[in-house]
């Protein structure tokens, strides 16, 4: 092992910043400003319960990172702090946990080409005849009154709804699974009987299968010859959740920018153009994943100005990478403003979201938001902006609600 050059250490540095607290809620940028100023590129900070970590928030960092697998890996059995983690430690569900006994014959990228094979089988039209059909059925709902709150009775349940149909779930079956993702993600005092309930529909539905096959993405896992149904349990509860909340804070972010921005007025007009540079903006600006959780370091080394030992946990600032001034400078203009796709809202590197999953969120979130618009052309939002309310949770950048008004009109059910 080589030495390491002399540099601050965790234990000359500032106090370490907790990940959780009302600057994450109410001033995230404001706050990812100051960790630049006061501690460079790499942050060290207090998970709940005084557990250390690092959050990487520079852009060339996130890219060193994120490309290296072998010297960070995700592999949370390497933590040099499992002796001080508690069993109903609310982050536990979103660690990836890895190895598994589930996954212990197969491969991290074994498991990708397996997912990435079976996302190839599923029809994309067919996921965009059910988006509009999901949609059309949710805005009947509420059109008729003229008001509606766009996070609960729109973006929530569209996005688990046609995940649902699409790994072989029944339409009520998902919105039960719904409550069940929201804790998880919010990383709440009930995660991990959240993330049991979920396990278990998720083992359930996969007995299903292999007994009544169908046109879904669990039976073309189950298909795939190296993948045990616990393994594909996992990859399905992985597709779900993932999938779920950030294409619905994705559609939300993206309504919020044109409901409150003159650029994107066009939108409202037919003007499919806007809707596809709001959603690009919103992955740079609000990137939907905003922390991402984990890698941990093999061994001794040194990244930016800090030295990371052996099994310290290193946290991906997404959102954070995304706004480091060193980007905005390659271009002099604002990167999202020329449709520039480098940002890190699907990650990077080997555990990159997969291609055929950005499709599927894009697909969901656009046909929603367009079918939203041909519907009620008149919509807007019923707050002042600055009231709007982000998500208590430092790893998603979702609103809490989003109040619009409109012309009532029937629904076409009815």
């Amino acid at each position: 092992m080589r030495v390491l050059e002399p540099v601050a250490s965790v234990d000359s540095d500032p106090a370490p910043i907790p990940l959780f607290g009302p600057r994450f809620l109410n001033d995230p940028r404001g706050l990812y400003r100051e960790m630049r100023r006061g501690h460079g590129a790499v942050v060290p900070v207090e998970l709940p319960g005084g557990l250390p970590a690092w959050l990487v928030i520079g852009y060339r960092e996130l890219h060193q990172v994120t490309s290296d697998p072998e010297l960070y890996p995700r592999d949370a059995a390497l933590w040099n702090q499992w002796p001080n983690v508690p069993p109903d430690w609310p982050l536990l569900p979103i660690l990836p946990i890895s190895p598994s006994p589930a996954l212990a014959d197969n491969t991290h990228r074994a498991q990708q080409a397996n997912l990435d094979a079976a996302l190839e089988t599923m029809d994309a039209f067919a996921l965009r005849r059910d988006c509009e059909e999901l949609s059309d059925r949710l805005i009947d709902s509420f059109c008729g009154r003229g008001t509606a709150d766009l996070v609960g009775a729109f973006a929530e349940p569209l996005p688990v709804l046609a995940l649902a149909r699409l790994i072989g779930l029944p339409d009520a079956e998902g919105l039960e699974l719904l409550r069940s993702m929201e804790v998880i993600g919010d990383a709440g005092a009930d995660s991990m009987q959240a993330y049991g309930r979920l396990a278990e529909s998720m083992r359930q539905l996969i007995i299903h299968k292999r007994d009544r096959p169908g046109p879904d993405l669990a039976t073309a896992l189950l298909q795939q010859g190296t993948y045990t149904e616990e393994a594909c349990g996992l990859t399905l509860m992985s597709v779900l959740f993932a999938g779920h909340i950030t294409t619905a804070d994705w559609l939300v972010h993206s309504m919020r920018l044109m409901l409150t921005d003159d650029r994107f007025a066009s939108a409202f007009g037919g003007g499919r153009r806007s809707i596809g540079q709001a959603m690009n903006e919103v992955l740079w600006e609000e990137t939907p994943t905003q922390i991402l959780a984990g890698r941990w370091a093999a061994r001794d080394t040194r990244l930016g100005d800090k030295v990371i030992r052996a099994g310290d946990m290193l946290l991906l600032g997404l959102a954070a990478a995304n706004s480091d001034p060193e980007v905005r400078q390659y271009t002099g203009v604002e990167p999202s403003s020329i449709g520039n796709s480098a940002h890190f809202a699907f990650g990077h590197g080997e555990y990159r979201c997969p291609y055929g999953a950005q499709q599927m969120a894009e697909t969901i979130a656009r046909t929603g938001i367009e079918v939203l618009l041909d519907r009620l052309p008149d919509i807007d939002l019923a707050v002042e902006p600055e009231t709007l309310v982000r998500r208590p949770s430092p790893f998603l950048s979702g609103m809490t609600s989003l109040p619009v008004r409109f012309t009532a009109v029937r629904p076409l059910s009815g």
